[in-house]
């Protein structure tokens, strides 16, 4: 792999209960994805502040991903619904930012889905590649 080849930074904020039990399935599955991500574990999906995402994105993240409960398995009943709701709104605001809205990425995980995990950290990775650097030609 040449030393130029540019691979994305990707941030991701997982729900304690499911996502983040995922990534740890996955990874006791010995599971292969990228190594392109820093994930952040929050007792629930809706705990994340939408500031916390811009801050990931102005601090170097190219990428941005949020991994929750499905819907009707939240352990906190309707968390997962304020998330759905959140993450509309910043589409809306990174959009306006001139962010590509694909920079930001809402998954429901379960904890059982170790496969879904690794393929869903998989596609977006290279998603991302894709797009570039965010402030370069990835806007």
């Amino acid at each position: 792999m040449p030393d130029n080849k540019y691979e994305p930074k990707i941030i991701g904020f997982f729900c304690k209960w499911c996502t983040s039990a995922a990534a740890d399935l996955a990874g006791t599955s010995r599971k292969q994805y990228p190594p392109n991500l820093v994930p952040i574990r929050f007792f629930c999906s809706s705990r994340l502040d939408p500031q916390q995402i811009l801050h990931a994105f102005e601090n170097g993240a190219d990428g941005v991903m949020i991994g929750g409960c499905h819907f009707g398995d939240c352990h906190y009943q309707t968390g997962n619904y304020k998330t759905a709701r959140r993450i509309a709104f910043l589409h809306d605001l990174l959009s306006k930012l001139g962010i590509d809205k694909r920079r930001l990425r809402l998954e429901w995980i379960s904890a059982a889905e170790g496969d879904k995990f690794t393929r869903v950290i998989t596609e977006f990775t290279k998603d991302i590649r894709d797009l570039g650097p965010l402030g370069g030609n990835g806007k």
